[in-house]
C-alpha cells in the first residue's frame, strides 16, 4: 500500500469523495505541515500552527496510481484560490500536496505543471515534504461515537 497526503480545503468533502474511488483502501482526516507534531482543530483554527487540513489516503497502486490521485485532487477543488475553498478562509484551508519521497515529488511537479498550463498559470497549490502529520483525533472520536 502507498500513502498520499493532500490539503484541499476543509477535509470533510474530499474525504468522502476519495473514499468512493476504486483503489483507495482507507481515508483519514488530519492536519499537516505545521510547527508541531500534535495539534487540535481549535489550535489550527487560530491560524498560528501553520497546519493545513488534509486527507490521508492509503491506496493500492496496482489499482490507482499516485498520478491519477493527483489529477483527481486538482479536479475536486479550486487550486487557484489562496488559503480558501468555498466559504472557508484561512491558511488551514490551503491547497497543498505533501509528498513522502522523491518519486511522489517528481509526479506532483509533473501533474502541477500540466494542470497549471491548462489553468493559465493560476494555480497556488504548494508542493511540500510531509511534515508533522497528525490525525484529527476529535473527528475520529465523533465518528466512533456514531457507530
Amino acid at each position: 500500500m502507498e500513502i498520499a497526503v493532500l490539503a484541499l480545503g476543509c477535509f470533510w468533502g474530499p474525504e468522502i469523495k476519495f473514499s468512493k474511488i476504486n483503489g483507495i483502501i482507507k481515508t483519514e482526516v488530519g492536519y499537516c505541515g505545521g510547527n508541531s507534531p500534535k495539534t487540535t482543530y481549535k489550535e489550527v483554527c487560530t491560524g498560528n500552527t501553520n497546519h493545513a487540513e488534509v486527507v490521508k489516503l492509503e491506496f493500492d497502486k496496482k489499482i490507482i496510481s499516485y498520478e491519477k490521485i493527483l489529477n483527481i485532487f486538482f479536479e475536486i477543488h479550486d487550486p487557484t484560490t489562496l488559503n480558501s475553498q468555498g466559504p472557508d478562509f484561512g491558511t488551514q484551508y490551503r491547497s497543498e500536496i505533501f509528498y513522502l519521497n522523491n518519486i511522489q515529488k517528481q509526479i506532483a511537479e509533473k501533474v502541477f505543471k500540466e494542470t497549471n498550463q491548462k489553468l493559465s498559470g493560476k494555480i497556488v497549490t504548494k508542493i511540500s515534504l510531509l511534515k508533522n502529520y497528525c490525525p484529527a483525533e476529535e473527528y475520529h472520536q465523533k465518528y466512533l461515537e456514531k457507530k
